[in-house]
């Protein structure tokens, strides 16, 4: 119940952020949009498969997660920087109850980009002469709730350990990252070498990999880009709750 109401002024504070429907509504759309404009001026001969919209889709909306991210981690340090939380503190509430309410509200704001975005995906299909298997793109969300759970982890975990200067820019270069490494705008695979091994190595690359498998109906290889995306998913979360948990003894002596 603690984490519940926490969680409702959680989403009330991000709503009050004009930025946040830009940057975790609109941009991924607007992103779909251009890149599939591009991707319908290239010539089939290129063989350029990767910015098709049923490739791109996936792509774009785990690149959307990661402003989930950068917003967990704006909220949590100014949380943290104001009266706020330390008045928080010296209630019953744990720090488990505080990581439950950031998750739980900020969970419902990626459920929405995903089925936004992904709605608008299906619709842009028709005009491009592309059908989505509806169940496909339904498996396709569902294998990017782990993704959305690791970014908001991510998001509290640095929120959490730095202020609300510092935090966007960690963020920022975890964004950069997942853009060169998570095989949105690129084909990794064909690399090769060092730079292919960290991207495997990595969740993004398995976030982005999984959704596509999904979105294409190809189940038989997902387990594994899945077990990989849980594993960091549930070593940043008890990484988070642990620093939270000492921030709070901190802040309260």
């Amino acid at each position: 119940m603690r984490s519940i109401v926490f969680a409702k002024r959680v989403i009330k504070e991000m709503l009050r952020d004009p930025l946040s429907y830009i940057f975790c509504l609109g941009f991924p759309i607007v992103m779909l949009i251009v890149m599939t404009v591009i991707d319908r001026s290239i010539p089939n001969e290129a063989g350029m498969t990767i910015f098709h919209i049923q490739s791109l889709l996936p792509g774009i909306e785990v690149f959307g997660l990661t402003f989930i991210m950068l917003f967990t981690a704006l909220q949590v340090s100014k949380d943290r920087s104001t009266a706020f939380l330390i008045r928080l503190y010296a209630s019953p509430m744990r720090p488990i109850d505080f990581v439950c309410g950031y998750t739980l509200a900020i969970s419902i704001i990626a459920v929405c980009q995903v089925l936004i975005t992904f709605g608008v995906g299906f619709v842009m299909g028709q005009f491009i002469d592309y059908s989505f298997h509806i169940g496909y793109l339904i498996a396709g969300m569902a294998v990017l709730i782990p993704s959305a759970l690791m970014f908001i982890g991510i998001g509290m975990f640095f929120g959490t350990l730095l202020n609300d200067k510092a935090a966007p820019g960690i963020c920022s270069i975890i964004i950069t990252v997942v853009s060169m490494l998570g095989g949105i705008w690129m084909d990794i695979d064909m690399i090769g070498g060092t730079i292919t091994k960290v991207a495997h190595a990595l969740p993004f690359y398995q976030g982005v990999n999984g959704a596509r498998m999904a979105v294409l109906g190809n189940f038989g290889e997902l387990a594994k880009p899945l077990c990989i995306i849980l594993i960091y998913a549930f070593l940043i979360y008890c990484a988070s709750a642990l620093v939270f948990g000492r921030k709070m003894k901190s802040d309260l002596t």
